[in-house]
Order: structure tokens, then C-alpha cells, then sequence
């Protein structure tokens, strides 16, 4: 299995073609690849494109605000899900630690939905990588001084290619991985988030926060402390009842 590396860029004197080329290509990284029917299509956004008024990287943003990726990925994935997959349709990366993946769901929670797609295209990441035309691209397949194999595999266990519609999967793919910093097997199978072996025999201490994941209030927090291999049942039943895993860490 292979990545493509596609990346587009808007160029003053493109044409209309190269243009609704550019459109195709946001639609296909930010949606991850669902068909798009004209209802649900950024008309007016699309038309800004087209007549420069705006670059492609608030193309982007509208795209990450628009009510069909908010419904498919905030509204009817796990957190983490949402999370990980912010960092792929956004930076064309997954994350890398435990605190950045927390960082986001606490600013999700506490700023709210718009601030969490504001900060992946605000950020000096995204700037460097892309620019203000060209569009986010997954960057799983390239090479980079001191890129861990890490990162390589994580990357293929978030996107396995134009094939696959990312909004098919609700729950999260990297969240043991990540937070026992430990790298992703590249297997068709779902993830497990139970691990084995050694991994399994480690204490992790899971912090809840009881409110819903696009509630403004403020609910108490609750600790579990689960064996690797009691993780995946956790989560579930965490999922189940509304709470957000705010973080993951090992213990000592």
C-alpha cells in the first residue's frame, strides 16, 4: 500500500479548470474523501476562490467550518477521533504526543469548535508547510531529517488512501500509540487499543472530563487507572456515556 503526495497550488493565473481542480483536491483532503453532493458543496466560498477574493487556506477553513464536517467528524466521532483526524485533514500529519492530542480537546471544550479548526490554519505549522495557496496534503509518505518510523506508521494507520472515507470510522486509531508513545502496526485489522505483551502489563491513569464534548459546561472529573490491556473496554464504555478523555498518561 502507498500514500500519493498531491499537492496543489493556486497560482494568480490559473484557470478556471486549474481552480476546480484545487476545489476537488480541499474537498477530498478536508472531507476525507466522501462524495459531496451539490447541497452540500461551499457555493459561496467556491465562487471566492474562484474570483481571488480569497487564498486557498480560508478556502480551507470554511471547508473545516461548514456544517458537513462538523456533523461528520464533531458531532458523531470519539474525541480523540476528531482530534487525530484534524491533524491529518489540516497538517497532513497525525499527532504526535499525548499533550498535543490534549491540548486540543481541552481547547475544544473550553473555546469551542470554531477555535479548534482556527488553530490548526493559524498556526506557524501550517504556514510553513502550505502557505496561504497550497492545499494540506498528507505527508505520511515523505522523508524528513529526523522524522521517527513512528510518525511513518502512524500516518498509515490514519489515511489508507482514496479508498477510504474517513468519516467510516468513529473511534480513534492512535490513542494507545500515542499514549504509550509506541508505533502503530501496519495491518488492515482495527486498532487495538488493549495492546499486548510488555504494554499490556503498564498502568494507565485516564482522565474524564463528565461534560459533553460540544457542552460549555463545567461537569467534575473523574480518574480511572486501567492495565493496558483493560484500555480498549474503558474507552468504550467512556465513549458510551458522553465523557471526554482529556488525557492519557502512563504510570510509573
Amino acid at each position: 500500500m502507498s500514500i500519493e503526495i498531491n499537492s496543489s497550488e493556486l497560482w494568480p493565473d490559473s484557470s478556471s479548470v486549474e481552480v476546480q481542480a484545487v476545489i476537488r483536491a480541499v474537498y477530498r483532503q478536508v472531507l476525507g474523501n466522501p462524495h459531496v453532493m451539490e447541497s452540500e458543496r461551499q457555493v459561496a466560498a467556491e465562487s471566492q476562490l474562484s474570483d481571488r477574493s480569497i487564498s486557498v487556506r480560508e478556502f480551507v477553513r470554511a471547508v473545516g467550518k461548514s456544517d458537513f464536517y462538523r456533523s461528520r467528524y464533531f458531532e458523531t466521532c470519539a474525541p480523540y477521533r476528531f482530534v487525530e483526524l484534524n491533524f491529518m485533514h489540516f497538517l497532513g500529519r497525525p499527532p504526535q504526543s499525548q499533550a498535543e492530542v490534549s491540548e486540543h480537546i481541552v481547547r475544544c471544550i473550553e473555546e469551542g469548535y470554531d477555535a479548534e479548526i482556527d488553530s490548526y490554519l493559524d498556526s506557524d505549522e501550517y504556514q510553513t508547510k502550505f502557505g496561504e495557496h497550497i492545499v494540506p496534503y498528507n505527508q505520511g509518505a515523505k522523508t524528513a531529517v529526523g522524522q521517527s518510523q513512528i510518525t511513518y506508521n502512524r500516518m498509515f494507520a490514519l489515511d489508507r488512501g482514496y479508498s477510504q472515507v474517513n468519516s467510516a470510522v468513529k473511534s480513534s486509531q492512535l490513542v494507545y500509540a500515542i499514549a504509550t508513545n509506541s508505533s502503530n502496526r501496519i495491518a488492515p485489522a482495527s486498532t487495538n487499543l488493549g495492546g499486548s505483551g510488555e504494554a499490556s502489563k503498564k498502568k494507565f491513569k485516564i482522565l474524564v472530563r463528565g461534560s459533553r464534548f460540544d457542552s460549555p459546561r463545567r461537569i467534575s472529573t473523574t480518574t480511572y487507572l486501567v492495565s493496558g490491556d483493560n484500555m480498549t473496554p474503558q474507552i468504550q464504555r467512556i465513549n458510551r456515556t458522553s465523557g471526554t478523555i482529556v488525557s492519557i498518561t502512563e504510570v510509573t
